[in-house]
């Protein structure tokens, strides 16, 4: 089988923006590659995601519907469990980091890294997405507590862009305990501890 990829998408209240998100994301797809699916997994929200996210029209898009809101690591471990590519990336909706950074990503998996993860932390990111000054200050310490007490080496553990092979995620996604804040640092802990590259 050749390198197919599913792109998960957890959404919870982002009827705002999901059709735009998933329009580029589309776009993206169909020009750069040959096979590949789009899960996007509502939290139950409560607003219009699910309904404007099951209009799209496309073969390749799933949508999955929590029964009752379990939080963003959940909502990521099932669209990894249900994903059926070799290759899977999960990204936010507002899609802060660009769907064409993927092009970036599939370089470093074909080089034989098992995940590649964006960071907000490197001296050449840009931030496309202002945020508030507090989630700023907190994307900056909290990085840091991690490095101290949990695992060393990673800039940023909490940006929702991460690419792994399918094997790993599943793997990884089937031990995690961890549903909402901080599920990525468990992820890549459980990478770590996996002795993934």
């Amino acid at each position: 089988m050749g390198k197919s990829i599913s792109i998960i998408i957890p959404a919870y209240n982002e009827e705002s923006r999901i059709e735009k998100t998933l329009a580029e994301i589309e776009n993206y797809c169909k020009k750069n590659l040959k096979s590949y699916e789009i899960i996007v997994v509502d939290d139950a929200s409560t607003d219009n995601t699910y309904k404007i996210a099951s209009r799209h029209k496309n073969k390749n898009l799933r949508v999955i519907k929590n029964q009752i809101n379990s939080g963003k690591g959940y909502s990521v471990k099932r669209g990894i469990l249900e994903s059926k590519s070799n290759l899977i990336l999960f990204s936010d909706a507002d899609l802060s980091t660009p769907i064409n950074e993927l092009d970036r990503f599939l370089y470093y998996i074909g080089n034989g890294f098992d995940i590649v993860i964006a960071s907000r932390n490197l001296k050449e990111s840009k931030k496309v997405i202002k945020q508030p000054w507090y989630r700023d200050v907190m994307g900056k310490i909290f990085p840091m507590l991690v490095d101290i007490f949990i695992i060393k080496d990673f800039k940023d553990t909490q940006c929702g862009f991460k690419l792994f092979k399918a094997d790993v995620a599943k793997k990884i996604a089937k031990v995690q305990t961890l549903e909402r804040f901080a599920f990525d640092v468990e992820m890549l802990f459980i990478a770590k501890k996996m002795k993934c590259r």
